[in-house]
């Protein structure tokens, strides 16, 4: 159970979490409950005051996000920010030269990922003219272009439609099925319904 304060604002107070390998999990509750900053704790963006992280076995508490990331653990932000002057394509492959120095091997990856996810045909636009749902998807392909074992999403499908929920949720058993871990946070419940395979309350 991990506990984090902000000066006298307690944000996340014994949360306990407990995600199996293969399963999708949803992680719900009202603005200000903490999700967020539990996510950050877990992906090693902040430190917990009391508490232990465990990814695979060992504990991952206070090491830095690319070294978390380097074992197969990432996270996607709320607030998307694609680095605007790459294309698509580009914006993937920076992702896939976590395990990918050379750059073709990066490119080709990173095109392997966007077809995976449906982006396909979006490879060569600037990533400064998507639509928010477009760079939502950016943000979830350059998390898995990483190619984790355990993927946090961070509110995916804020600020979308329908149709563009329906899109995120397949994109989202795709991953699954393709042998990655996920534990999301989200508000449209519909969608935490027919995905989570159980579900945390954060009060």
């Amino acid at each position: 159970a991990v506990s984090k304060s902000f000066g006298g604002l307690r944000a996340v107070d014994q949360a306990s979490v407990t995600v199996h390998e293969g399963e999708i999990v949803g992680l719900i509750g009202p603005n200000g409950a903490g999700k967020t900053t539990l996510f950050s704790i877990i992906a090693g963006f902040l430190k917990p005051d009391s508490g232990t992280v465990r990814f695979a076995g060992e504990a991952i508490t206070g090491l830095a996000p690319d070294r978390i990331c380097e074992r197969g653990l990432v996270r996607t932000f709320q607030i998307v920010q694609p680095f605007a002057g790459l294309t698509v394509h580009q914006n993937i492959a920076v992702g896939a030269h976590l395990r990918h120095g050379n750059r073709r091997e990066a490119l080709a990856l990173a095109g392997q990922v966007a077809r995976q996810l449906g982006m396909g045909d979006m490879l060569d636009r600037p990533a400064s003219g998507l639509t928010v749902a477009g760079r939502k998807r950016l943000e979830v392909a350059r998390a898995l272009a990483t190619q984790p074992r355990f993927l946090l999403l961070d509110e995916v499908m804020a600020g979308l439609n329908p149709t563009e929920i329906d899109e995120i949720v397949a994109m989202i058993r795709v991953i699954r099925d393709g042998g990655v871990t996920v534990l999301l946070t989200e508000h449209v419940m519909q969608a935490v319904m027919s995905l989570a395979e159980r579900i945390y309350v954060l009060n």
